[in-house]
C-alpha cells in the first residue's frame, strides 16, 4: 500500500458533474484509480463516466464504501465540501482548489486534526502513486515524469514538480508516491507531517523534497530529520533562490522575513539535518544517488535502516 492512495483505495470524487470534475475523473479512471461513485448537488440520478452521482456526500457513503475523497470545486465551496466529507467519516481528502479563504484553510486544517484526517491541498496538482492511482490532476501518461519507483516526493509547486521528478527518472528511479502539500499559507498538511509516512513505508528508499520560499516547512523538516522521526536519505531542490528578501512571490504568503522563510536559511537548515539540496533541478538525480549511496547520518542514531 502506497502512503495515501494505491489501486485498492476507494474514491469518491466531489464535484464529479463540473468540467474539470467529469475530465479528471475518466483520467483517473484510466490510470487504474477505483472510483467508485460522485457528489454534485441537484444532480442524484444522473452519471459520470458510468458511475452513479448523489445529490450529497452523506447519501453517497450510505450506498457505497467510501476510503477516499476527491474534491473538484470552486475555493468559495471548498470548506462546506471537506466538512460535509469529513462528517460522514471520510479521512483521506484531496482539494485542488486554489484560493481557499485564509480563515476556512485554518478550519479545515483544524477540523481534520480533531476527526483524525487528512487533508491533502488547496492550491495543489494533488497525489499520484505511479501506475497505481491518482487523485488529482497529473499528466501521469508522461513516462519520464511519472514512472514507478522507490523514490518519494513532496511538492508546494506545480510548476517545478514535472521538471524535478523528470530530473529523478532521469537517474534511473521512479516514484513511490507523489504528494502535493499545495502553495497556499495553510495547506491542509504539511511537509513534516507525512515524513513519518514515508518513514514507515517498506516501498520508499528516500524522499525528494521540491521546497520554496517563505514558510517554514523545510525547516520543520530538518527538526523532524535531527529528531530521528525521518532517518532515510533526504535530497531537496528549493525554488525562489533569486526572489529578493521581503518581496512577495507568486503563492500567496510566500515571503521571506530575515532569515525565516528565506531560501538561505532553508538550505542552511536541511543541509545541517543531513539532507543534500540541489542548486538546480538538473543536480537532483545526482544527489540521490550519491544520498542513496551514503545512506542517512541519523539512521543509526534513530535505530532506523535505508
Amino acid at each position: 500500500m502506497s502512503i495515501f492512495l494505491d489501486e485498492n483505495t476507494k474514491v469518491l470524487i466531489q464535484g464529479i458533474t463540473g468540467k474539470e470534475g467529469s475530465f479528471w475523473t475518466k483520467h483517473m479512471k484510466e490510470m487504474g484509480t477505483k472510483v467508485i461513485c460522485g457528489v454534485t448537488p441537484g444532480k442524484e440520478g444522473q452519471t459520470v463516466e458510468e458511475l452513479p452521482v448523489y445529490h450529497s456526500v452523506r447519501r453517497a457513503v450510505a450506498q457505497h464504501e467510501v476510503d477516499a475523497a476527491m474534491l473538484f470545486v470552486p475555493p468559495r465551496f471548498t470548506h462546506d465540501a471537506v466538512m460535509e466529507a469529513l462528517d460522514s467519516g471520510i479521512k483521506k481528502i484531496v482539494t485542488v482548489a486554489d484560493g481557499i479563504p485564509l480563515h476556512e484553510a485554518m478550519e479545515i486544517r483544524a477540523a481534520a486534526a480533531e476527526a483524525g484526517a487528512m487533508v491533502i491541498g488547496g492550491n495543489t496538482s494533488g497525489v499520484i502513486s505511479p501506475g497505481k492511482a491518482m487523485m488529482g490532476f497529473f499528466p501521469y501518461w508522461i513516462e519520464r515524469v511519472y514512472k514507478p519507483g522507490r523514490i518519494g516526493v513532496m511538492t508546494r509547486s506545480g510548476s517545478l514538480t514535472n521538471e524535478v521528478t523528470a530530473m529523478v527518472v532521469k537517474a534511473g528511479f521512479g516514484v513511490s508516491s507523489l504528494i502535493g502539500i499545495g502553495g497556499d499559507p495553510v495547506p491542509g498538511t504539511r511537509f513534516a507531517e507525512m515524513l513519518p509516512l514515508f518513514e514507515a513505508d517498506p516501498e520508499t528508499d528516500a524522499v525528494v523534497i521540491i521546497g520554496e520560499l517563505g514558510g517554514s516547512m523545510e525547516e520543520e523538516v530538518a527538526e523532524a530529520m535531527k529528531a530521528g522521526i525521518f532517518t532515510k536519505p533526504l535530497v531537496s531542490f528549493m525554488g525562489g533562490r533569486t526572489a529578493p528578501a521581503g518581496k512577495r512571490m507568486g503563492h500567496a504568503g510566500a515571503i521571506a522575513t530575515g532569515t525565516t522563510g528565506t531560501v538561505a536559511g532553508k538550505i542552511a537548515a536541511l543541509e545541517s539535518a543531513g539532507a543534500l539540496v540541489a542548486d538546480r533541478p538538473s543536480k537532483v538525480g545526482e544527489l540521490l544517488k550519491t544520498a542513496i549511496a551514503a545512506g542517512s547520518p541519523h539512521a543509526a542514531k534513530a535505530g532506523g535502516t535505508v
